[in-house]
């Protein structure tokens, strides 16, 4: 039931370790998904956090969901957001959006904790050029379901008759897992693509042993189990395809030129007007756009 097991490369955002899973060179996607970071675990010292500073999104929603620490995400329609465990930040950057996303001072005086994932997860394309929007998702928000050693919280999407309070674009749905040693967790039916990624521990899923940092895509024929072999944290996403994408940086679309577009717009904005403003509250730096060349011919999928 595995077609391919991919394994998280390390990537140094500025002092901070993420493990970038997806785009994958042989698969870019998981249905809608197609960027998966695990940032972290790190632990800085007093002094020390995290600082993304300000930069553009198009095409696109971010998913942001932490096990450990806190950060603070600002952004250009105004909101100020701090995100703790269990908790969802959903922004959709639509035709454009600006955000950062940093430690907050006090922690940054004290020393703090970071472990979570961010996903990117594509928009449809009648939903590319949507107004940007900001949601925010706790508690009651992301149904959750405790038994027999597994732990469940659905993060996005629908899946085993619930459905999480975020508001997604296409058919999805995205899961946390903690699971005790012998437990076992299925993926949920009815969608064409999906994958589970090891967060923690190690699993089992059809014979084949999966350990921390790696994900596993499955076969749409089957119904993946996943069995703990120690304790474990696992994510487990999918849903439909919303077709070809070009991604460039941190811009998604359907069309190459829409990316040549939104480049040149980062590269001249007056930082207060047009489509990429800074946030209110964070406008003294930025991001330069890559320096990669954009990307041509057919979109990738």
């Amino acid at each position: 039931m595995i077609d391919l097991v991919i394994e998280g490369r390390r990537r140094d955002l500025g002092g901070f370790e993420v493990g970038r899973v997806l785009p994958f060179p042989t698969h870019r996607m998981v249905g809608p998904f197609i960027f998966f970071d695990h940032m972290g675990p790190a632990t800085f010292q007093p002094g020390q956090g995290i600082d993304v500073r300000p930069h553009p999104h198009i095409g696109l929603s971010t998913v942001t969901y932490l096990l450990k620490g806190e950060m603070t995400h600002r952004d250009s329609l105004g909101v100020k957001q701090v995100i703790r465990p269990g908790e969802v930040n959903w922004m959709t950057a639509g035709r454009g959006i600006v955000h950062s996303e940093r430690t907050d001072p006090s922690l940054r005086a004290t020393g703090t904790v970071m472990h979570g994932l961010q996903a990117w997860v594509a928009l449809p394309d009648e939903f590319e050029e949507t107004d940007p929007a900001f949601a925010h998702h706790e508690g009651d928000d992301l149904p959750s379901y405790e038994s027999g050693g597994l732990f469940a919280r659905l993060i996005a999407g629908e899946a085993y008759g619930a459905r999480a309070r975020v508001a997604t674009h296409s058919p999805m749905f995205y899961i946390h897992w903690d699971l005790q040693a012998g437990s076992r967790a299925g993926l949920p039916t009815g969608h064409a693509e999906r994958a589970i990624y090891v967060v923690d521990g190690q699993v089992e899923v059809d014979g084949h042993p999966l350990k921390a940092g790696q994900m596993a895509v499955f076969s749409p024929a089957g119904q993946p189990v996943v069995t703990a072999l120690t304790p474990a944290t696992v994510m487990a996403l999918g849903g439909e395809s919303v077709g070809p994408r070009f991604i460039w940086w941190n811009l998604v679309s359907s069309r190459a030129e829409t990316l040549a577009e939104a480049k040149a717009d980062w590269e001249r904005a007056d930082w207060g007007a047009g489509r990429f403003r800074l946030p209110p509250d964070d406008h003294d730096e930025w991001i330069p756009a890559s320096k990669d060349p954009l990307p041509r011919g057919q979109p990738d999928r």
